[in-house]
């Protein structure tokens, strides 16, 4: 177990909830009284903060020696100074992660900021939100969030390497890395990303509203799912014209799917959502309920599987959302608690902790000497892998041309120029697929099964993200495994997990936004919601994914004990939906927000100089507002000096603010309001992202890699820098298969005939 002190509100928090999670003794450190959120939201705090201790600055110092990792939130706030003694008193050996809105450099590495404008700097709002409206910020703090999740794997990845180091992990970088197609389309079509409202632009799914609610539904995405969705529409005699030839071409469905959205919305307009969404998955149909908060404690999956946590709050003890990932001998307690000021945690108070010595000689990263075996596709499990080869790991994909990647060859998710047959220049594929090997194996043939196991037992960790049960189906299960390498770590990252009643439903992005309870409170304040289309819940599965696996491997260095971490995707969403639970638990009406804030106004989106510019801005106390009505001319009712006041008279203030901001670029305003300490930010796009962004220029955040089929192409980097061990964007992504003979030769042993014979037999193809 880790010792954690955590210092300052930017982002630490959500580190150290994560880190509380994987069993980590996490003390938030606290001026006398408390931090602001325990008083401004004590919600919010009780979220964060439960299963930490508290202690004081001046404890704090005293426990620094015996600390292996100190969470940096403090920016040039108050507790700023407190930071910098905790380092000094921690010593060399101590892990520092510095989190930051934009980098530690730069020049918005002083600017102020808040989720919303990180999530603006990074690219998130540009793509959610309808095409005529104003971008929208997610609910939840996406962007902090991203932040935070970041920060934990570099301190889980830190302290691997022995400790004593200094980390600085980028908000904005975490954010712009978390966004799918967003700046990958324009690096490889020229294309900027529209906003599409709730329908995914590459997947061909959207939201219905059925008698009782909304379900997330579409096509599907193979052939399988057209033929079992045709097939349930044309038994109940509602397919109308979809059995006609036309609609067998696949690219001809994605091209007129508006008019199958429009049969299928009059189809389920008058049905039961539940009913709707058991029978689509009992065809095996990415169909999923849109769940509101409140539905999500009784929601029969996730507690069989026993998700929540219950939190001892001031308000009395109640239901919040648990922990994305359960890894065995790295867990938190059943029941937590919301720490009163100043209680210390119980740290041995003899010696400093021991750290392990770091590993001599020039390496690429943290893991350098573990090896992955990659049974993921798409995009949740392979960002999970990627993040592992992004600090050194050996990754070994698995692809057949009989199961391959679909992002290497799908239509939608091709992004390129180049023929869309062609395997190795699609650059979806190519982004999140660098630094790895490719190999080759028929995973269809019993051979090929053999050769996968044999892989296996050259490995560390196998990841895989197939439904439940398909890898034990194929002899590759964790028992099989085991038998194969005792101390092997399996990492599954179904869609539901591999236990509980919904075990078996399929899942896209969009359905686990809608089960998770994401799509409910991403929207417009009375109006239907939108969700979030792009594939962010995939990403943040991926990087729950890397940190398990982190957290199996410590246990395993400690105990010599390898495990199988059963974590789903639905749950990785539905930890990240904020205090939203808790909230609804106590008894609050959670409702969608839009851009606006609770405890900020005016706190949204502004229309700029020029087609599709945005800015966003948020003003988080009452000098901030009055700096703004300064700068913007916002002279009016006098009540707007409170935050009462602003927030009864919200509409006719953003009307002021936009009339400003319209007449002006959107870099102009953010400027002039940054030099008043206002946050403020430019909404960036996949363009701007890519070319105009001075702040990820200074990160250098993209990547220029030469591939041997695509050319040289912009790679999205990583959004922590460590100062020993900083792994990087090496190796461009595989081509098909390109590693088979090396590793086939190098790793197992097999001789050319043997290779040859296997060839024969259709075993590597």
């Amino acid at each position: 177990m880790i010792r954690v002190l955590e210092v300052g509100d930017y982002a630490a928090p959500d580190a150290g909830r994560m880190l509380v999670g994987l069993g980590a003794d996490v003390a938030v450190v606290e001026p006398p009284g408390g931090v602001a959120a325990r008083r401004g939201d004590p919600i919010g705090f009780a979220h964060r903060a439960a299963g930490k201790s508290s202690v004081s600055p001046e404890d704090a110092l005293s426990l620094a020696p015996r600390c292996d990792v100190i969470l940096d939130g403090t920016g040039e706030g108050p507790l700023a100074g407190v930071a910098a003694d905790l380092v000094t008193a921690a010593g060399p050996g101590v892990v520092h992660v510095v989190l930051t809105p934009y980098g530690d450099g730069g020049p918005a590495a002083d600017w102020a900021a808040t989720d919303l404008t990180v999530g603006a700097a990074g690219g998130m709002l540009a793509l959610i939100g309808r095409p005529d409206r104003p971008p929208l910020r997610p609910y939840g703090e996406q962007a902090d969030q991203l932040a935070g999740l970041n920060a934990a794997i570099a301190a889980l990845i830190a302290t691997r390497a022995g400790g004593g180091q200094r980390v600085v992990v980028s908000g904005q970088a975490a954010v712009a890395a978390s966004i799918e197609f967003g700046a990958i389309t324009y690096i490889h079509t020229g294309r900027v990303p529209e906003r599409t409202g709730s329908t995914h632009p590459l997947a061909p799914h959207t939201l219905f509203a059925t008698a009782d609610g909304l379900i997330a539904g579409g096509l599907g995405g193979s052939p399988r799912m057209w033929d079992a969705m045709l097939a349930w529409l044309t038994e109940t005699g509602t397919a109308g014209d979809l059995a006609d030839e036309r609609w067998q071409d696949p690219v001809y469905r994605v091209e007129h799917r508006e008019e199958i959205f429009d049969l299928l919305a009059r189809v389920v307009g008058d049905l039961k959502r539940d009913q709707l969404f058991h029978e689509g998955q009992a065809r095996r149909l990415p169909w999923a309920a849109v769940l509101r908060p409140e539905e999500l404690t009784g929601n029969a999956q996730l507690v069989d599987r026993g998700f929540f946590v219950d939190v001892a709050t001031p308000s009395g003890t109640a239901r919040d959302a648990g922990f994305a990932a359960r890894v065995q001998g790295s867990a938190p307690p059943d029941r937590l608690r919301v720490p009163e000021p100043g209680e210390r945690p119980t740290w041995p108070s003899t010696g400093g902790r021991p750290r392990a010595a770091a590993p001599a000689g020039p390496r690429r990263g943290v893991l350098e000497g573990i090896r992955v075996l990659d049974l993921t596709w798409v995009l949740a499990g392979p960002y999970a892998t990627k993040t592992l080869a992004d600090h050194g790991a050996e990754v070994i994909k698995i692809e057949s041309r009989h199961r391959p990647d679909p992002t290497r060859f799908s239509p939608g998710f091709h992004l390129s120029r180049s023929a869309e047959t062609d395997p190795d220049t699609s650059g979806y594929f190519n982004n999140v697929n660098r630094n790895k090997k490719s190999v080759t194996v028929n995973l269809r043939t019993e051979e090929g099964r053999a050769l996968a196991l044999r892989l296996a037992a050259q490995c560390d960790v196998v990841v895989e993200n197939f439904a439940a049960g398909v890898l034990d189906r194929l002899g590759l299960g964790y028992d099989r495994l085991r038998e194969v390498r005792e101390d092997i770590v399996v990492v599954s990252m179904s869609g539901m997990g591999h236990t509980g009643p919904w075990r078996d439903y399929v899942s896209y992005a969009d359905a686990v936004s809608a089960l998770s309870g994401w799509t409910a409170l991403t929207g417009e304040p009375g109006e239907q919601p939108v969700g979030v289309v792009y594939g962010l819940a995939d990403i943040i599965a991926g990087h729950h994914a890397a940190l398990a696996t982190l957290a199996a491997l410590a246990v395993r260095d400690r105990t010599g004990a390898g495990q199988h971490v059963d974590l789903a995707q639905l749950e990785t969403a539905a930890a990240h939906l904020g205090d939203a639970i808790l909230r609804a638990d106590l008894g609050e009406t959670v409702e969608p927000l839009g851009d606006r804030h609770p405890r900020m106004a005016p706190h949204g989106v502004f229309p700029c100089l020029g087609d599709g510019t945005w800015v966003a801005l948020a003003v988080r106390s009452d000098e901030e507002f009055a700096r703004l009505a300064e700068v913007a001319g916002l002279a009016g009712d006098a009540r707007w000096a409170t935050l009462a006041g602003r927030k009864a008279d919200e509409t006719a203030i953003e009307e002021r603010v936009a009339a400003w901001t319209r007449s002006r670029p959107a870099e102009s305003v953010a400027e002039v309001l940054q030099r008043e300490g206002i946050p403020a930010y430019p909404v960036r796009d996949g363009r701007t992202l890519v070319e105009h962004d001075g702040a990820l220029r200074a990160w250098d955040f993209y990547t220029p890699l030469t591939h041997p089929s695509a050319g040289t192409f912009l790679h999205e980097g990583l959004p922590a820098r460590l100062t020993r061990t900083p792994g990087g964007v090496h190796t461009p992504a595989p081509r098909l298969g390109e590693h088979t003979a090396e590793l086939l030769t190098g790793l197992l042993g097999l001789g050319e005939a043997e290779q040859a014979a296997l060839r024969t037999a259709g075993v590597l193809e």
